[in-house]
């Protein structure tokens, strides 16, 4: 069989299985947040945090809940690392030092999980399994919990109310990320994938000599790593590694996981607004990028010129095996359309313009379909923009979802989106400033820029992977990055709470004759050039000094 051929036939398996699951699993979600009953479990939970799920609250106080949640969870997440030499199962590993054990608190609260430690060499399993793990949980149970309260603006009139940010977060671990990671994490053992807490032990090589590996949770991890759009590796390789992701069953199984709640959220988005249309709308645009880019990358693969790529089958460098090319460029772009970050194949070793691609998956908002919550929320904002957008051709007041978009919502949009932009830029340009950030770079010219704005978009975006060849554990690399990881994260939840408030406070406008159809395919086509041309104006001239003068020159 032929890779490409390969490549395509696990695409259509891969959506065929997307497909069978977006139905159910986004009308649970629903009725998920739409219930008025608690379970045992979230009852003892409430009275621990001394909660009351039953408080409905405005933006301000729910966005005051999603922030003080998250500042505890990173001084508790960087306590824990500092603290690691003392704790029992650290395997004999020193207390992680201050700015990295501050960059990885900011990553793993932040959904980011950038990751500028070998993780086998770094973390026990006290701060793997306690620490990092549960982090994975809550910090997508946030983003899905703000996601919701953006669709309860659209869905509800008069009223300032957007829920409980406490109801929803439990619900959404509770009820929606355990469950599913409990039943992955089984399959994920049933492919290989190793699960325990054994030591440092001598593994042997084939070539002769022998390395040393620890073992640890790493399915459980692994599981919610996916399901919750996080990322991170428990080992330095992340899911190259044969541990974490042994053959291209589990390989295709990991990018299911990644890619199962966001694409859902919008049945799920479609079922709260009382019209499902409008959830086919946005999961249209969502698959349209989606596809676009994987058919994109595989002509950036496939075809590269020269004979050891044509022996090859194409540009197998920085690739394994046994994924091979179709199935590495399936996972290369759905993590980066996603805020995963986790990585099958090192993307500095892809083409040039392959390469460009993943940046330019990020740099769009990582709204294809983007991360749990965040990727709905992201398009939801771009949606109300291409909104405006008509609205100014036709010189009408532009209206979404039955809610005028006026100068409060638009000015609360563009601050969404002028935001991550801002932080990727300045920080890319001031490291490529000051000497001592060159020097972490290991290429110069147009690909040493790539590492650099790669960083700074991943971290900003929420991403977490690397395009490899930089070395991140420095100071300014671990602060600054760590900074533009929590910026990027809780920054543009603010403008997205505000504007959730906003809409809820509207009453609901009637539609006319020259009211916009959002659920037709012309809106999609309009959204889908929306984000492209904005994502381009605003990134053009930093991609064209990096991936596609690389890409061009070869």
């Amino acid at each position: 069989m032929s890779p490409v051929l390969a490549g395509v036939l696990q695409l259509l398996a891969l959506i065929a299985a997307l497909a069978l699951a977006y139905r159910p699993l986004g009308d649970y979600m629903a009725r998920v947040y739409s219930s008025d009953k608690h379970l045992r479990v979230e009852k003892w939970i409430y009275r621990g945090i001394g909660a009351n799920p039953n408080t409905e609250m405005r933006w301000p106080a729910y966005l005051r809940g999603v922030l003080a949640f998250s500042a505890a969870g990173v001084l508790f997440l960087y306590v824990l690392q500092r603290v690691q030499g003392i704790l029992p199962g650290s395997l004999g590993f020193a207390s992680i030092d201050p700015d990295q054990a501050f960059n990885t608190a900011a990553s793993f609260v932040s959904n980011t999980n950038w990751q500028s430690y070998y993780g086998e060499q770094a973390m026990g399993h006290v701060v793997q399994t306690a620490g990092l793990a549960v982090q994975n949980f809550v910090s997508a149970a946030v983003g899905i919990a703000v996601a919701v309260a953006l669709v309860r603006g659209f869905a509800r009139s008069r009223t300032g109310e957007l829920g409980n940010f406490w109801a929803d977060l439990v619900r959404g671990v509770v009820r929606i990320l355990l469950p599913i990671s409990v039943i992955a994490a089984i399959v994920l053992v049933a492919c290989g994938v190793i699960q325990n807490f054994s030591g440092i032990h001598e593994v042997g090589q084939f070539t002769g000599g022998s390395q040393q590996w620890n073992g640890g949770a790493v399915a459980s991890q692994e599981a919610i790593k996916e399901v919750g759009t996080n990322g991170g590796g428990y080992f330095n390789a992340n899911s190259a590694h044969p541990f974490e992701n042994p053959n291209p069953f589990s390989n295709l199984f990991e990018i299911f996981l990644l890619l199962l709640i966001p694409f859902a959220l919008t049945r799920t988005f479609g079922r709260m607004v009382g019209s499902l249309k409008q959830g086919y709308a946005i999961l249209a645009t969502m698959a349209t990028i989606w596809l676009g880019f994987i058919c994109l990358m595989w002509w950036t693969e496939f075809a590269h010129h020269g004979p050891a790529f044509e022996i090859a089958g194409g540009a197998m460098e920085g690739k394994e095996q046994r994924f091979g090319i179709g199935a590495s460029s399936i996972f290369s772009i759905s993590t980066t359309l996603t805020s995963t970050g986790a990585v099958d194949s090192f993307h500095s070793s892809n083409t040039g313009l392959g390469g460009g691609l993943n940046l330019l998956g990020m740099q769009l908002g990582e709204i294809a379909p983007g991360g749990v919550g965040s990727g709905l929320y992201g398009m939801l904002v771009m949606a109300i923009i291409a909104v405006f957008i008509a609205g100014l051709m036709v010189g009408r007041t532009p209206e979404y979802l039955g809610k005028k978009i006026g100068t409060r919502e638009i000015k609360l949009a563009a601050c969404y989106i002028l935001i991550t932009p801002a932080l990727v830029l300045v920080f890319t340009a001031a490291a490529m400033a000051l000497p001592t950030p060159g020097n972490s770079m290991t290429n110069s010219g147009a690909h040493g820029f790539s590492e650099i704005l790669y960083a700074y978009t991943s971290a900003s975006n929420n991403n977490g992977s690397a395009f490899a060849g930089l070395n991140a554990d420095t100071q300014w690399f671990n602060s600054t990055l760590g900074l533009a990881m929590l910026l990027g994260r809780f920054l543009p939840m603010v403008f997205v709470l505000a504007l959730a408030g906003s809409l809820a406070e509207q009453k609901p406008v009637p539609a006319t004759a020259g009211t916009l159809r959002t659920e037709k395919p012309l809106f999609t086509g309009l959204l889908v050039g929306a984000i492209l041309i904005i994502t381009g104006l605003t990134y053009f001239p930093a991609l064209a000094l990096g991936p596609l003068a690389e890409g061009l020159a070869t």
